[in-house]
């Protein structure tokens, strides 16, 4: 049973900084392309920023200048760097794969920005 965990959430000051990670576990045999959502109160899952498996990266336009997503394929893991936060930041960040050629979404983990 393959897993998406996320940890790495919060409650932060506008301007701080926050590391999301999210582990992959499981029989594990490919993963692909990773991503990064999230979901503010009241609105639509939104698209943070994608990695593909060779490191190609991709972002919103909300998260462009300040969000880094990387990944470490011998870990199976994927992180977002989230700098300079904003309280329009704050939401639930999800984490999205495919791994073994399946989509996986993980449970979430809140990030809080406080003005």
């Amino acid at each position: 049973q393959v897993q998406l965990v996320e940890s790495g959430g919060g409650l932060v000051q506008a301007g701080g900084s926050l590391r999301l990670s999210c582990a992959a576990s499981g029989s594990i045999f490919s993963i692909g392309t990773m991503a990064w959502y999230r979901q503010a109160p009241g609105k639509q899952r939104e698209l943070v920023a994608t990695i593909t498996t060779g490191g190609r990266t991709n972002y919103a336009d909300s998260a462009k200048g300040r969000f880094t997503i990387s990944r470490d394929n011998a870990k199976n893991t994927v992180y977002l760097q989230m700098d300079s936060l904003k309280p329009e930041d704050t939401a639930v960040y999800y984490c999205n794969g495919q791994v073994n050629l399946n989509n996986y979404w993980g449970q979430g983990t809140q990030v809080t920005v406080s003005s």
